[in-house]
């Protein structure tokens, strides 16, 4: 009764797995800091360039936290975060169970004092001009008069509106090309860097105005963007930018070859006035009559001292004496040529006279005989050869009647039928051998298995840890053990143990 009446004091004791514990935890930290906003200072910033994921520790004077920052939030930051930057930052506290740490997700970052589009101004800046995209160097120049002029811009702001009236104005026949963009809003600046390609790609005009009207920093950003000023620094044509105020300042306006304050001030810079192209051309012509009058007169100078230069007063006598000396080597040449065609005559009266004494009839009769004479030999001895062939060709007839190759082939074919048959019996007996030597092994392992014994009647016991027990030193009171039957096992527990006196001891 008093058994009964006893309660059980200590309590239950439950084991919980690394996992579990770690599930658990994240789950409270996660259920309590859904949303939380953090301000602190970045250390160990590390941007994986493969994932695009940033990793950072957030610190103040006393603690600590790891963060996260995934690419998708990533691509979203104006601003790159850096060792040692004052930052707030928005997240949701959770757990890496990996390694059992708990950090924040970030969803947004902020620095401190600093706006972000001004931090990110100052950041891009710094890296563009470390790679030289701002050097007067690699600046190219504008064409003096252009045949094409491209536009980059809103259709309907007010910065096409002043380039129009101030190109009308300074030049009303200028061919212009309007490319339509966004200025300003999502997807802006890709819309003007794809201007920038195209117009390069065609080559249609001389050079571009990228321009737009004012507005504030967050309306100016996309000629912030990175992807807008690698654009111009490619750009094989002349980019010059109005964008803004005067007091404006883009890093577009940086890379561009020329800045204007205003867009008005692009159209001025990139077309002169007609009147400035007349004045310029007056000028030109003016000091190009001054210079050929100076040409001339000095000319009309040369031309009176070669006048009155001795040699030309001495130029009939120099003629005269050299008329007389070419009809001195005419008459020369003519006595000479009289006296070379009358050797030629005589040569040729000489070769006449042989050619008539010499008989032409007795050689061709001569030549003939030989011809026949040496067609007479080479036709014997076509014939000799010819009846040499034809013994060879009979003699070698004979020789292959003799060969009968049709019974070679057969008894060569049975000889190869009588191997095959033989090395098929061969097979058949190993494979025989073999098969009954494979089941005599397979038959006395058998018989030899240890659960072979397990028919009979036999078990065997493990431990928990997989062992077979032999004594029972092995287990303790309560403990687990396996029964292996011979269809089966038992799950048991040792309640009690006896051990036994082994045969003769």
């Amino acid at each position: 009764m008093s058994q009964t009446l006893l309660f059980d004091l200590v309590p239950q004791r439950r084991v919980w797995k690394v996992s579990e514990l770690t599930e658990q935890i994240s789950g409270i930290l996660e259920g309590t800091f859904p949303d939380v906003w953090i301000e602190g200072e970045v250390s160990n910033f590390r941007a994986v360039q493969a994932s695009g994921h940033l990793y950072f520790t957030l610190k103040d004077a006393r603690s600590q936290i790891r963060c996260v920052c995934f690419r998708d939030q990533a691509r979203l930051l104006k601003f790159r975060p850096g060792d040692g930057l004052q930052i707030t930052l928005r997240g949701s506290l959770g757990v890496y169970e990996p390694r059992g740490e708990y950090q924040i997700y970030v969803s947004h970052i902020e620095p401190v004092g600093l706006g972000a589009l001004q931090l990110a101004f100052e950041q891009l800046k710094k890296k563009l001009r470390e790679e030289g995209l701002f050097e007067q160097a690699r600046k190219k120049p504008l064409p003096v008069l252009p045949r094409c002029i491209g536009v980059i811009s809103s259709p309907s702001g007010a910065a096409i509106r002043d380039i129009l009236r101030v190109l009308k104005r300074r030049f009303a026949n200028v061919h212009l090309q309007l490319y339509p963009v966004r200025v300003q809003g999502d997807g802006a600046a890709t819309d003007i860097a794809a201007a920038l390609r195209h117009f390069n790609r065609v080559k249609f005009a001389d050079v571009l105005i990228l321009a737009r009207g004012g507005g504030s920093l967050e309306d100016l950003w996309a000629f912030n963007e990175e992807m807008v000023a690698r654009a111009i620094a490619e750009s094989l044509i002349p980019v010059i930018t109005g964008v803004g105020h005067e007091t404006d300042f883009t890093i577009a306006d940086f890379v561009a070859d020329v800045r204007a304050p205003t867009p008005s001030a692009a159209a001025e810079i990139v077309l002169r006035s007609r009147q400035e192209f007349e004045r310029h051309i007056a000028e030109y012509q003016r000091q190009l009559v001054h210079h050929t009058r100076y040409l001339l007169s000095q000319r009309r100078h040369r031309v009176r001292d070669l006048e009155a230069h001795r040699a030309f007063r001495q130029l009939e006598l120099l003629l005269r004496r050299r008329s007389q000396q070419i009809d001195d080597v005419s008459n020369s040449l003519a006595i000479r040529l009289r006296l070379r065609l009358g050797t030629s005559h005589q040569r040729l009266t000489r070769a006449s006279a042989q050619l008539f004494s010499f008989d032409l009839r007795a050689c061709a009769t001569v030549l003939r005989r030989r011809i026949d004479q040496q067609q007479s030999q080479l036709r014997a001895m076509l014939d000799r050869l010819v009846s040499q062939k034809r013994r060879r060709f009979s003699a070698a007839q004979v020789h292959f009647a003799a060969l009968d190759l049709r019974a070679r082939v057969s008894k060569l074919r049975r000889a190869c039928e009588r191997q095959s048959s033989e090395l098929q019996v061969r097979m058949d007996r190993l494979l025989i051998a073999h098969r009954r030597r494979v089941e005599t092994a397979a038959l006395q392992l058998q018989e030899r298995s240890p659960f072979q014994l397990l028919e009979r009647g036999y078990a065997i016991a493990y431990d928990t840890s997989g062992r077979v027990m032999r004594s029972p030193d092995q287990v303790e009171l309560g403990s687990d053990v396996s029964v292996r039957l011979s269809r089966g096992r038992l799950e048991a527990t040792v309640h009690n143990k006896a051990k036994f006196e082994q045969e003769g001891s």
